[in-house]
């Protein structure tokens, strides 16, 4: 159940609002005035603001640009019925998650309420977790003198504008380095927004990237600005820019030269204020030979370089990783945190670490979700480990099974609903799995999948799964 707070000077609408909210579950509070408005969210965050734009008194743009000083990661909607003006687009540049026409089609508004409750609930949970990693020194912990050199580099760097190329393996922490950078810098209490180029595909990268006009596309039904935008006196950090398309590197590279961009489907340049970070994985340079990446854009972004170490070259660093992970991760998981076994600390300091920090901290969690109270033992950690080696060799045999069992129904019921068919069938694979190998403890297998006791229950309700041996 979210809370939701509807601010609009019809009385109608907001009765409307809130007997339509109130069916679909959730919490809602109702205000007249933008001076109300911004009164409830000192109150009280609300995990959602629906706001009309021009009421009597204090404005929607001036309502919302006072609780943005109270909480910037407020989610908001805006209404307005005037779709085409300046303010509504202003609005929307300042960070504002969207804005809807009056009168609206209630569907596409239940539509957009649910995007942006599932946007407020990433940011929360994003803000809850850089709480713990900013406690102690934004998760880069460490004594080792590769460390201590990876410090003083972001101290001198965060001290400038400068572009920055944080480079290094998968699991090291290169966007932990750029949260630190952006901290340090004149910019923090602006918006830092990670872009994971990998991620995101292709089509919609640009648009993600750049925002897009009206009517730039099927379904464009209104302008959108871009993540760059809303990162404007900020910073944006672009993750794996190795895998980013040509097309996009050359309005990356034209960003970086002129301060200014194009939305997709426009056509006047926007100037913008923000700092770029990129990291990368990829060998660049083999990349500019092949023909994969822009030579132009990768001397412009080769100018100051961090590099970061493999967690094998870390050795001094492992244990106080270790430490600080099972402390977390234990009260993360409400459980008692059961420390490590001398023969842990021995596994500890001999494997490799292919994954590097991602993957020890992986191996804890595991490791603590099958734990019975007593120090965290060696044989613990090389099983948690084996499992998941092991599970590479029968991913192919299970991606040939699964493979031919998406065919079957989508041949056998083509047109009735596959989608949700095949998605109840992965699920019941997912869940049925857990509670095999946490020997049916639903309370375990919950927090294996990452979800709550009550969700998994329905889950396996939905599924008709049984489940064995232990059911707590």
């Amino acid at each position: 159940m979210a809370e939701i707070l509807i601010v609009d000077d019809d009385s109608q609408l907001r009765q409307s609002f809130e007997k339509l909210l109130k069916q679909e579950g959730h919490q809602v509070r109702i205000v007249a005035s933008g001076e109300a408005g911004v009164a409830a969210v000192k109150q009280s965050i609300p995990d959602l603001v629906i706001m009309d734009m021009r009421m009597p008194g204090m404005t929607g743009l001036e309502a919302y640009q006072q609780m943005r000083s109270i909480d910037q990661r407020l989610v908001v909607i805006i209404m307005t019925a005037y779709g085409t003006t300046e303010i509504a687009i202003e609005a929307t540049k300042m960070g504002a998650y969207d804005y809807i026409l009056k009168p609206f089609d209630i569907p596409e508004m239940l539509v957009l309420i649910k995007q942006a409750l599932e946007t407020a609930r990433c940011s929360k949970e994003n803000s809850e977790t850089r709480t713990v990693i900013t406690s102690t020194a934004d998760q880069l912990l460490g004594s080792s003198r590769v460390m201590q050199d990876i410090y003083k580099s972001i101290g001198r760097v965060a001290a400038t504008d400068a572009l920055v190329l944080i480079r290094g393996e998968s699991g090291t922490g290169k966007e932990l380095v750029a949260q630190a950078i952006h901290k340090y810098s004149q910019r923090q209490g602006k918006p830092f927004l990670p872009i994971n180029c990998v991620a995101i595909p292709d089509t919609l990268l640009e648009s993600e990237l750049f925002g897009y006009e009206r009517g730039a596309f099927t379904g464009a039904n209104r302008s959108r600005a871009g993540r760059i935008e809303q990162a404007a006196g900020g910073t944006i950090f672009l993750d794996e820019i190795g895998d980013m398309p040509l097309n996009i590197q050359a309005k990356i590279l034209r960003l970086l030269q002129e301060k200014q961009f194009v939305r997709l489907g426009g056509g006047n340049a926007i100037r913008v204020d923000v700092r770029i970070l990129a990291a990368t994985n990829r060998n660049l340079e083999k990349d500019v030979a092949d023909g994969l990446f822009r030579e132009d854009l990768y001397y412009r972004l080769n100018v100051v370089t961090i590099g970061l170490p493999l967690l094998r070259e870390r050795e001094d660093d492992v244990f106080e990783l270790a430490h600080h992970f099972l402390a977390n991760l234990s009260a993360e998981m409400e459980m008692p945190n059961p420390g490590l076994a001398d023969d842990a600390k021995d596994f500890l300091s001999v494997h490799d670490w292919p994954g590097n920090v991602r993957e020890l901290m992986n191996t804890l969690q595991k490791a603590l979700i099958f734990n019975r109270g007593a120090p965290i033992a060696r044989e613990e950690l090389t099983q948690v480990v084996g499992f998941t080696a092991n599970r590479g060799a029968s991913v192919e045999k299970t991606d040939q099974s699964y493979k031919g069992e998406v065919r079957r129904v989508l041949t056998q019921y083509a047109g009735e609903n596959c989608f949700e068919m095949l998605m109840d069938y992965s699920g019941r694979l997912v869940v049925g799995e857990a509670l095999e190998i946490t020997d049916g403890n639903r309370t375990r297998a919950a927090r294996l999948l990452g979800m709550s006791r009550p969700t998994l229950i329905a889950r396996i309700e939905k599924y008709g799964l049984k489940t064995h041996t232990v059911i707590t």
